[in-house]
């Protein structure tokens, strides 16, 4: 088990994370390169001023909550915002970062590491019951949907559990595997699935510039769709 978790820490550790990297670097070349064919009157009427701002606005969402649903878009507010500060800033984690990247990062206090994590496993089970008992994100869903939810709470379980060998029923050595292994199956599905999102979303603003739609298209779909309180 030693072994293993020596392998899975270190070898499996830098490969997984090349291939999120590379895979990552690939979707924003990609989208760079796209945007670079674009030239004159195709991109003079780009309001770039108008799309930076609403890029920006969604990293305090408050004006994009829907009527309806807002429980369920505050969860998923917190279950973001702990997906990135828990694999970050987490104490354990960062002691890997120095060991990879060469760089130091500030770390969570322990309470608030503990906060974080639970508030995410929380927010994800409570995304994963919406969307399994809610008709309309039901009849949208797909089975990758629930596997790759599924994957993203994982790591935070078993990194809990892990960290609190009193609660934990089973082995510290074999939660740990899982532990790392599920995080490291994340790295690697997330170029291949919804997650490359994470450097893919400030390109999917651009929709005026990839569809050249009309300014102001992009809220007139969505009203459509949702009605007149949805907000893009």
């Amino acid at each position: 088990m030693e072994g293993l978790l020596e392998f899975a820490k270190g070898p499996l550790l830098g490969i997984s994370l090349l291939v999120m990297v590379l895979g990552l670097g690939r979707h924003v070349l990609i989208q760079v390169h796209s945007l670079l064919a674009f030239r004159g009157d195709r991109m003079r009427h780009v309001r770039w001023k108008k799309i930076l701002n609403d890029t920006l606005s969604w990293v305090l969402p408050g004006r994009h909550l829907v009527p309806g649903t807002i429980f369920m878009s505050v969860a998923s507010i917190a279950f973001h915002i702990g997906v990135i500060l828990v694999p970050l800033f987490l104490a354990d984690h960062i002691v890997l970062w120095e060991g990879f990247l060469g760089v130091s990062l500030p770390r969570l206090i322990p309470f608030w590491a503990d906060l974080l994590t639970l508030v995410t496993i929380t927010a994800g089970v409570a995304l994963y019951g919406y969307r399994l008992l809610t008709r309309r994100t039901r009849d949208m869903s797909r089975l990758n949907d629930y596997l790759i939810l599924g994957m993203v709470i994982l790591p935070f379980v078993t990194g809990y559990l892990a960290a609190h060998p009193h609660i934990n029923p089973f082995s510290w050595q074999s939660v740990m595997l899982v532990h790392i292994l599920s995080a490291e199956a994340l790295f690697v599905v997330t170029p291949f699935s919804k997650l490359a999102h994470i450097v893919l979303f400030p390109f999917n603003r651009l929709s005026e510039v990839h569809w050249q739609l009309r300014p102001g298209a992009g809220a007139d779909v969505a009203e459509a769709l949702y009605g007149e309180e949805a907000r893009v």
